[in-house]
């Protein structure tokens, strides 16, 4: 059989303060991205509604 150790860790007595990361998936990047993904999916509704057209056809990727 195997005991458990009654001593425990030690706490840290001072909190260390890090900065935000500049890459990667942080809170920022994240915000831009979801605005910037609703823009173009605005954008590409207008499109579809002032051309009648689908995007892929507005931009000659697809033909008629």
């Amino acid at each position: 059989m195997t005991s458990k150790s009654s001593t425990t860790a030690p706490k840290p007595s001072v909190t260390p303060t890090l900065e935000d990361p500049k890459f990667g998936f942080n809170g920022y990047a994240e915000r831009l991205n979801g605005r910037a993904a609703m823009v173009g999916l605005i954008v590409a509704i207008a499109i579809e509604a002032v051309s009648h057209q689908g995007v892929l056809t507005w931009l000659g990727l697809v033909a008629q």
